[in-house]
């Protein structure tokens, strides 16, 4: 039993280490709400990430492979607007020269943005973004005490939950 339980260990270590952007979760409370983002984490590889991995004024999952999910165990406010309690898809649509937009979708079993649709949308707003100091090789979500960081290449953002 030792030795089956080893082998599956084993397999699955090696699984995903050999992945290209493996799921990766972030779990969290703030003022009280439990907070989980689940993912997959690309990496840069020297690649030029905002503009042309991910084209400036559409639509992108916010990660790779399925959809980026963000549940809440209460309803908050996001950047001062309000969201219900639940499970949503996470989308960004990233601009050139104005804030960039975050989509809270109602549709959660999608795969990239190819089935997002607008008449789905919880919330949406603008969200300021800064430049990273040091460039992030792997997308990293992270649930602080202000609410959920983003960061990854060379941008991050941090919206405020309450």
């Amino acid at each position: 039993m030792k030795t089956k339980i080893l082998v599956l260990f084993t397999l699955v270590s090696f699984i995903s280490y050999g992945q290209k952007s493996p799921a990766e979760k972030a779990q969290g409370k703030v003022n009280g709400t439990e907070i989980t983002v689940e993912y997959s984490s690309p990496r840069v590889k020297g690649r030029v990430v905002f503009g042309e991995l991910v084209p400036y004024g559409e639509v992108w999952r916010a990660g790779a492979n399925k959809n980026t999910t963000i549940k809440f165990s209460n309803d908050v406010e996001i950047n001062g607007q309000k969201l219900a309690a639940g499970k949503y898809s996470f989308f960004i649509i990233p601009n050139t020269n104005r804030g960039w937009e975050a989509i809270f979708n109602k549709k959660t079993d999608g795969w990239g943005s190819y089935s997002y649709k607008e008449s789905n949308d919880a919330l949406k707003f603008v969200m300021k973004v800064q430049d990273n100091e040091t460039p992030q090789e792997e997308l990293l979500y992270k649930i602080t005490d202000k609410g959920i960081m983003f960061s990854w290449s060379d941008k991050t953002f941090t919206m405020r939950v309450k």
